[in-house]
């Protein structure tokens, strides 16, 4: 997938949790899940207009086959459906056990889970700016990847191959993660290095009761252009009984000449209130502000109303 805000302030994306067991016999588990959203949006672009917006579409099947007891093979495939297209996102098999995970196939990276944004669609990051330059892509079909997590500590490599053309610029992509959780604080720091640009990412959150507090800082540059792009991003969460309120910040500075000869700032506002109608259900309503310190930037009022369903 494309990832909108340079994955600096955006959700997790990626097939959904598994959510129904189909079969589990003879050391083989196979699970299938879904979700389904859809929202009423209107975007930051003056002249758009509030539309039913088809957010989110993914069917997964997950299958493990247990070879001993520290060791399985684990498989999956997953759907995304977007407007009336579908495409295969995920088709992965792998290993697992005590030692971590490894997979080889069309999956995501793991910079993929970059970003602390509370947000639904409000929330902006460094290619509000830099489009042209600094859009990172995290699916690809060619990706060796390898995840451990042993509850405080947790790290993760991917690797996507070259398959440029020959004579062509190598357009292998790597990328990592090293994280820890103690107290109730999670902090990580995420890097990638792209054939023309690299990015991180440091970020933290902080769980105390019924908030949720988390900012992050990244930072992008691009071969042979002179300035870079960072981001400062702020949010917090509060949750009673099944309600959950959020509001976040983000601040972007653009000097990367490629895209502007002057240096832009972006300020972000966004705030939203969630409700949990059920563990697989919820409803959400979101504004957003975005202003820039240039006169070619002029946006319009974002808000956002959905549903979403999980299975």
């Amino acid at each position: 997938m494309k990832k909108t805000l340079l994955a600096l302030a955006v959700l997790t994306a990626g097939s959904a949790n598994a959510g129904i067991n189909l079969y589990d016999a003879n050391g083989v588990k196979v699970d299938l899940s879904g979700a389904a959203e859809v929202q009423y949006h209107h975007s930051y672009d003056k002249d758009a207009n509030g539309n039913i917006r088809l957010d989110d579409g993914d069917l997964a099947l997950n299958a493990t086959v247990a070879i001993s007891d520290n060791l399985n093979v684990v498989s999956g495939t997953a759907f995304k459906y977007e407007s009336s297209d579908v495409t295969n996102d995920e088709l992965w098999a792998g290993f697992n056990g005590d030692f971590g995970q490894l997979t080889f196939g069309r999956q995501y990276l793991v910079f993929d889970d970059v970003g602390i944004g509370m947000d639904y669609e409000a929330g902006i990051g460094l290619s509000q700016a830099n489009k042209e330059v600094l859009d990172a892509a995290t699916n690809f079909d060619n990706i060796a990847k390898y995840t451990y997590d042993n509850g405080m500590f947790y790290a993760g490599v991917s690797h996507k191959f070259d398959d440029s053309e020959k004579g062509a610029k190598d357009n292998s992509v790597t990328d990592g993660r090293l994280g820890f959780r103690v107290a109730g604080l999670d902090a990580r720091v995420y890097y990638i290095d792209y054939s023309n640009e690299q990015i991180w990412n440091l970020e933290a959150e902080y769980a105390l009761d019924a908030f949720v507090l988390a900012a992050s800082y990244g930072q992008g540059e691009v071969d042979h252009f002179e300035g870079k792009a960072t981001q400062l991003a702020l949010a917090g969460s509060y949750t009673l009984d099944k309600t959950t309120f959020a509001l976040g910040y983000n601040h972007i500075t653009d000097d990367i000449q490629a895209h502007t000869a002057n240096k832009v700032d972006f300020d972000n506002v966004y705030a939203n209130v969630t409700q949990q109608l059920h563990s697989n259900v919820k409803v959400y309503a979101e504004l957003g502000w975005l202003e820039a310190n240039h006169h070619d930037y002029d946006y319009d009022l974002n808000y956002t109303a959905g549903l979403e369903v999980k299975f």
